[in-house]
């Protein structure tokens, strides 16, 4: 069982959508240079504006081998990434 409690996160409460890329984007590639495979983003409930512009980022990126949103905060989405 994986804590995600644990793993790298990054909050982007009060971030615009279309700032969302370069924010994400770099998290990720910071989180792949230190071998970190679960991180989880946190976008907030809202009206799932940003929600969605996180997870269409993740579809996108090669890198990313898994995503959902966490069934027990569906304000933030836990994300697998591959860090070979």
């Amino acid at each position: 069982m994986i804590h995600w409690n644990y793993y790298p996160k990054i909050d982007l409460h009060g971030e615009y959508a279309v700032t969302a890329y370069t924010i994400v984007h770099n998290f990720i590639t910071d989180q792949v240079k230190l071998k970190n495979p679960y991180i989880v983003i946190i976008h907030g409930k809202g009206s799932g504006k940003l929600k969605n512009e996180v997870h269409e980022i993740l579809k996108n990126d090669k890198r990313v081998l898994i995503y959902h949103l966490d069934p027990e905060n569906l304000g933030q989405t836990l994300v697998h990434i591959d860090v070979r």
